[in-house]
């Protein structure tokens, strides 16, 4: 007599007589505790999201010339000596660095922060505003000849901003970058004092501007390279050939996005001070409307997101290209950084 083949039905049953038979074998008190110990899980995860989400806003604008004002407990900004507001703004930019939301973040190596990327690249391109800036007034604004003896206060407040900002042993990213920010504020008290120098000419400007079309330059070339280049090679000559640009990697794209933003962000910062305390010079050499135009452009690539990550879509694709975007906005900048320094260097 041939056996009967087994239904799916009693498969089925077999099995969730199997699954019962397991879990009453359990001990009692550890099926209590997964409940618990689920939501627990849960309830964690959420905190460390929501940590990591208000970690990564990024700080807003501040008005420099009223800052400045208020530091320096004046009501007309214009009694203020100059290079006191240019002084205000770094020294506030380095403090929004290291006490904004959560902090400075690029050096953590516990969670949730060691697990962000956003913010801590937005970080890194802030400080690099904040090291140029300084370098510019430490070797070229606060100077009155290249033969002039340099302030004491940048010369120990430059280097501490070029610490490693991935340090997180003693001694750390954010003690080193205290003590510049202490160096700074003494050159901003000498200033106030009227111990201090701070020449707002021509020439010393375009020393910074001229980096600054660098950093602006290459900025906008990275962040263009997020499509890489579609186009065919353009014969150029006989056996010559258009070089291919290098594709960004798609896990580096919103690495070089954020840092931009906080170069951009810091800058922005940093040329509303020039336009205060350059005002005369700007003015004589009818250049007041060419900085402008620069921090108007820095200021539309701060526009808030509306995507919870960076978009990078091809250049005429279906989704956007926030990078595409950003990069407009910088090369427009960079452009009138140009004319603005041609501006400078007329008679």
């Amino acid at each position: 007599m041939s056996e009967s083949i087994p239904s799916a039905q009693d498969s089925n049953k077999k099995t969730a007589f199997n699954l019962r038979e397991f879990l009453e074998s359990r001990d009692p008190k550890h099926r209590g505790l997964m409940v618990p110990v689920g939501i627990a899980a849960l309830v964690a995860t959420l905190i460390l999201a929501g940590i990591s989400w208000f970690w990564s806003i990024e700080p807003k604008e501040f008005d420099v010339v009223e800052l400045a004002a208020h530091e320096g407990n004046v009501k007309n900004p214009k009694e203020l000596p100059l290079g006191f507001a240019y002084a205000t703004t770094l020294i506030h930019i380095g403090e929004t660095l290291l006490h904004k939301n959560g902090g400075f973040l690029s050096n953590d190596v516990f969670p949730p922060s060691v697990f962000l990327d956003n913010i801590p690249n937005w970080e890194y391109g802030g400080l690099i505003a904040l090291r140029d800036a300084t370098t510019a007034l430490r070797n070229h604004i606060a100077r009155a000849q290249t033969q002039s003896r340099e302030d004491p206060d940048l010369s120990r407040a430059e280097p501490y901003f070029y610490f490693d900002h991935k340090s997180w042993q003693l001694p750390s990213s954010e003690a080193q970058y205290e003590k510049g920010i202490e160096a700074l504020e003494g050159y901003k008290e000498h200033l106030l004092e009227r111990e201090a120098n701070f020449y707002a000419r021509a020439d010393n400007l375009r020393q910074y501007l001229e980096v600054l079309e660098k950093r602006l330059g290459d900025y906008s070339n990275r962040l263009s390279a997020s499509v890489g280049d579609t186009a065919p090679a353009m014969r150029i000559g006989l056996n010559e050939h258009r070089p291919a640009t290098r594709r960004t990697p798609w896990l580096e794209i919103d690495d070089v996005f954020f840092e931009a933003r906080g170069y951009t962000w810091a800058c922005m910062h940093v040329l509303k001070a020039v336009e205060f305390d350059f005002r005369d010079i700007l003015g004589n050499k009818t250049a007041l409307v060419s900085l402008q135009q620069i921090i108007r452009e820095l200021e539309d690539g701060q526009a808030h997101l509306l995507s919870p990550v960076i978009l990078n879509g091809s250049g005429f694709g279906l989704f956007a290209n926030y990078s595409l975007t950003l990069a407009n906005y910088i090369a427009r900048a960079n452009a009138a950084t140009i004319d603005l320094r041609s501006l400078l260097q007329q008679g």
